[in-house]
């Protein structure tokens, strides 16, 4: 296995938190600058520590994540992107008129996203890092790696860090854009993405 190897595992473990990442912007398009780099943090250090987690408890371990956590993830991110649809139109429905939603749905992104939210979306777009964590300490037994496996896993964590951000910078102008559907937009992204990682992991 070589190093590009290694980084092209990183930007497909980091899809699902670059999509996430996406519906944060779009959320909060006036996101202060700390907590863009909080965002990508999160899940960075996920994505770094789930393929270390995988190696060091070994292949008993991965075989159960990998019937859970597809199922896992997508009820996860399922209620999140839920919560977030159903929240819009039952305000929609009490406000009845667009002009009275504006304010809500403008406190709302105030708001934004919390921390408990936050780490609930790291978790459950890192847990596949899980089971590549233990086809990193098949490859070192077979045919090597091209550096330490905690080296591997910060490359990994460092991808999705970079993607990450800019994520959340291309949610953020779209967000601004379409500031009046963004947490409907948001949801239902987030349902989309656990739906993919479900079929993904069941097919």
């Amino acid at each position: 296995m070589s190093a590009f190897e290694i980084i092209l595992i990183g930007i497909a473990l980091s899809m699902d938190a670059f999509a996430v990442g996406i519906t944060d912007g779009i959320e909060e398009p006036d996101m202060r600058v700390g907590k863009w780099f909080a965002i990508a943090c999160a899940f960075a250090v996920f994505q770094f520590g789930m393929p270390l987690a995988g190696y060091y408890c070994g292949a008993a371990f991965a075989s159960v994540v990998a019937k859970i956590a597809p199922w896992l993830s997508f009820a996860i991110l399922g209620v999140l992107g839920g919560k977030s649809v159903v929240g819009y139109f039952a305000e929609a429905l009490r406000a009845g008129k667009e002009e009275r939603l504006k304010p809500f749905l403008s406190a709302r992104k105030r708001c934004g996203l919390t921390a408990g939210k936050l780490l609930v979306q790291a978790v459950a777009t890192s847990l596949d890092a899980l089971a590549v964590g233990v086809s990193l300490l098949a490859a070192e037994t077979s045919v090597g790696l091209p550096f330490p496996v905690a080296l591997c896993a910060f490359v990994i964590g460092t991808v999705t860090f970079c993607l990450s951000a800019a994520a959340v910078k291309i949610g953020r102008r779209a967000g601004g854009r379409f500031s009046d559907g963004a947490e409907l937009m948001g949801g239902a992204v987030l349902m989309l993405v656990g739906l993919k990682i479900l079929l993904e992991g069941v097919t």
